[in-house]
């Protein structure tokens, strides 16, 4: 298994149940298919430096895992139709492998 990064911009409009709840579900995917999290650090809310989907603010997630890649398309997937994710990026970490 590769060492992965996903950070996610969350609709910073919802409250601290919901929010959990989109990190608990990304972190379910991960660990689903196979793949280890090693760490999740939430960032808070933070000023946008432009407007992105209507949005001049998200509140941010940042995880660290392990996983293959069958595991991290599927992520991929399920990230981009889950709606309080504003933006994503999956970064494959080379140093941490």
């Amino acid at each position: 298994m590769k060492a992965y990064e996903v950070m996610l911009l969350i609709d910073p409009s919802l409250d601290e149940e919901a929010y959990a709840a989109v990190v608990a579900k990304a972190n379910g995917v991960i660990t689903g298919q196979g793949g280890v999290v090693d760490s999740s650090d939430d960032w808070g809310k933070r000023r946008l430096a432009y407007e992105v989907k209507g949005h001049t603010d998200g509140a941010y997630t940042v995880i660290h895992f392990h996983a293959t890649a069958e595991a991290v398309a599927e992520l991929d997937r399920v990230l981009h139709i889950t709606d309080p994710i504003v933006r994503f990026m999956i970064v494959r970490r080379d140093d941490l492998d």
